[in-house]
């Protein structure tokens, strides 16, 4: 699907933060074919580079994680922005909902206004205000993202918190492994809320995206194939499609689905 803009509170922008750029650039864009685009970041010697689907819309981005960054704990992982109408305002709700800001606002050259902060449960999430960049080309369609996903021990109070900041509508649909609460906004379904059991042992709370593949086994295998590991067998999930989790050489971990054909 092409997307000229999102509506306030949609998932609109994937960045890849790691501490071997090209060879995150390698790995993913080979898995899902992406074409590639340097471009300078302004005040370092560093580049930013944006994954293209169909070599005309830019879906996601990869840029090095600040060594300095990295000695305070921080480890690779990708980035998911949240589409907001004020960065500053929105920034605001989060504060006084419980998060704390870890970078931000600041304008980002001519592109957009961001803030980077963390949830109440200490998810880190990102916030866009766009200028000239509206957000990813291309969404739920193969080789995009398909759905992204909060997994949080206390979905509920999850939910409550990001529909103070970005205005979401929750909803809640039982599954095998339990209670799931679904977020929509603009009156589009983006993702979820999976809630954390004690088999996640002391992982924190974060965003997962999910990558939507015409194949979920050709694709496991493809990205092995490249150096990637997968983390679990993939599976088939009743009424949603089949699942699976590949990780980087850098050890980061993203979902592939293959919804059920016509979706």
């Amino acid at each position: 699907m092409q997307m000229s803009g999102y509506p306030h509170g949609a998932p609109c922008w994937f960045e890849l933060e790691t501490s071997d750029h090209r060879g995150g650039q390698a790995f993913w864009s080979q898995l899902f074919g992406w074409a590639c685009e340097d471009f300078p970041m302004p005040g370092s010697d560093g580049v930013y580079t944006m994954f293209a689907l169909g070599g005309d819309a830019h879906v996601a981005a990869v840029y090095a994680l600040d060594p300095a960054i990295a000695a305070q704990g921080s480890v690779p992982h990708w980035n998911v922005y949240f589409r907001v109408l004020d960065c500053d305002g929105a920034t605001a709700k989060a504060l006084a909902a419980g998060a704390h800001v870890l970078a931000g606002p600041f304008d980002v050259g001519t592109h957009g206004r961001m803030s980077y902060l963390a949830d109440p449960e200490g998810a880190a999430f990102g916030l866009w205000q766009p200028y000239e960049h509206q957000g990813a080309g291309r969404i739920h369609e193969d080789g995009a993202v398909g759905w992204v996903e909060l997994a949080a021990r206390d979905t509920a109070r999850a939910g409550e918190f990001y529909r103070a900041v970005l205005g979401w509508d929750v909803s809640e649909m039982e599954m095998p492994h339990g209670l799931y609460r679904l977020f929509a906004a603009g009156g589009t379904q983006w993702g979820g809320l999976l809630g954390m059991t004690e088999e996640w042992g002391e992982m924190p709370a974060h965003w997962s995206i999910y990558w939507r593949v015409a194949n979920v086994d050709a694709a496991v295998a493809k990205a092995k194939a490249l150096g990637g590991t997968q983390c679990f067998p993939s599976f088939d999930a009743p009424g949603v499609g089949r699942i699976g989790r590949v990780n980087d050489a850098q050890g980061v971990g993203a979902y592939l689905i293959e919804f059920p054909q016509g979706r």
